[in-house]
């Protein structure tokens, strides 16, 4: 398939876009679910592309229902503004009450943990968001979701590489 081209402009360099693919999303969703079931708890997770555009969704049966539209807004804050949720009050500590509160109003952003863009090669290529536990759990559910994405220890049977595309790819 023919990667999809950025716009160009005079002297602008062409370069690709890369973003997550349906079977990488689907993976770091379960597994992101995996961890929830060791925990013991019930959460909703979600995965993004580059663009925040929902790829992969999976519910565990007693998850909570307002969690769902939460885990989906942590991953589309952590993909969109290319940071962890987590990191959003340390990110707005240097600014003044009045910008807080307007940027606090912003649909669709969560500024508390379990949102975490998922990166390579230091791309920001997606991100997933999880929600239904403490904050906390959160946040283990969602790191141990962008484990799925890690090659294996030393000696263990390489994994294959995540379906990483170019933008425009449907994989």
């Amino acid at each position: 398939m023919e990667p999809h081209e950025s716009a160009r402009t005079a002297g602008a360099v062409d370069h690709l876009q890369r973003s997550i693919g349906r079977h990488a999303a689907q993976r770091i969703a379960g597994a992101a679910l995996d961890e929830a079931e060791r925990l013991g708890i019930s959460v909703n997770a979600a995965v993004v592309d580059r663009a925040g555009t929902l790829m992969a969704f999976l519910r565990m049966p007693d998850a909570s229902l307002h969690a769902m539209e939460t885990a989906m807004d942590k991953a589309y804050t952590a993909a969109s503004f290319r940071f962890p949720t987590a990191r959003w009050a340390d990110a707005l500590a240097g600014f003044p009450p009045v910008v807080q509160q307007n940027i606090l109003q912003r649909p669709r952003l969560v500024v508390f943990g379990g949102g975490i863009p998922i990166e390579v090669d230091g791309q920001v290529i997606g991100a997933i968001g999880v929600s239904g536990g403490s904050v906390e759990q959160d946040e283990r559910c969602a790191e141990a979701g962008m484990a799925a994405l890690r090659p294996p220890p030393e000696g263990r049977r390489p994994a294959q590489r995540a379906d990483i595309g170019n933008s425009g790819d449907t994989a």
